[in-house]
């Protein structure tokens, strides 16, 4: 198992229209980051997310963690993404093998 961290600072652009007085950090802005974990990883060739769930919100500032796990048997990396061990979103992401 991998790990990564991040934090998205609270002048990211997306912000201001999500939501103005109260932002989140969209989901889309979790995804890039957890992608952007991967590719240092050695992952280059992302094809796409095969299920993901958001649980609950990431604020500004918030440190995120991942964590990530290629299964053997299959082109899957599942992933979790936790703030204060508090689970926010999960998912699996697929991945071409060079096999």
């Amino acid at each position: 198992m991998h790990s990564s961290s991040f934090t998205i600072s609270a002048l990211h652009p997306s912000l201001a229209g999500h939501f103005p007085g109260n932002p989140i950090v969209p989901g889309v802005v979790v995804l890039d980051e957890v992608v952007e974990a991967l590719k240092r990883q050695g992952y280059k060739n992302i094809i796409g997310f095969s299920q993901v769930k958001f649980v609950q919100p990431l604020l500004p500032e918030q440190l995120c963690h991942v964590e990530y796990e290629a299964s053997e048997k299959s082109s899957n990396v599942k992933f979790t993404c936790r703030v204060n061990d508090v689970v926010i979103s999960r998912g699996s992401i697929i991945v071409e093998t060079n096999s």
